[in-house]
């Protein structure tokens, strides 16, 4: 009698344990879902060719910045930065610039987006910035056209400018 109780123990644990996937460790799942998916027709209907621009700022500093990535074939082949806002403290050659397929992160002390596809983006967003966290708020939002507009997290207690993920402005389609 012992056994079977044991066995059935064991068994109910097993069943517990094989039920509870790790998409139980993401926050925003049902949402990203549909956002994945979203993607993934639009990849498709524009043959993977696309531009989207990332944005930032700073509350210390009063000005932002953008970064336009341009996607072709699957393949950056631009990325595009400027600093907006109140930039009289930036250096004139800096407030902006381009790099070319071949220039791409050239520019690596910048406040320039990393240069991303978005099958990264939507792969960091399910790894890193939607991971469920006890001492975090998680934000998922998916307002460009269904596709990821906003995605990360900020630590309980942080301050200022704590935002870790990704801020997306648009992302259209290449003609």
């Amino acid at each position: 009698m012992k056994n079977k109780i044991y066995f059935i123990t064991l068994l109910f644990v097993g069943i517990l344990l094989f039920s509870c996937s790790s998409d139980d460790n993401m926050d925003h799942q049902n949402d990203f879902e549909k956002s994945q998916k979203a993607w993934l027709d639009f990849k498709e209907s524009s043959n993977n060719s696309y531009k989207y621009v990332v944005y930032g700022g700073s509350v210390f500093t009063a000005y932002g910045w953008e970064t336009t990535l341009t996607i072709s074939s699957g393949k950056i082949i631009q990325r595009d930065f400027k600093y907006t806002g109140k930039t009289e403290n930036i250096p004139e050659n800096k407030l902006s610039w381009t790099e070319n397929e071949k220039e791409i992160n050239s520019h690596e002390l910048s406040a320039a987006a990393s240069p991303l596809t978005l099958d990264e983006i939507y792969e960091k967003a399910k790894t890193q910035w939607l991971v469920k966290r006890k001492n975090a708020n998680t934000y998922f939002e998916s307002e460009n056209n269904g596709l990821i507009s906003k995605c990360g997290y900020v630590e309980n207690g942080c301050m200022d400018d704590c935002f870790a993920g990704i801020s997306i402005k648009n992302i259209v389609a290449l003609k």
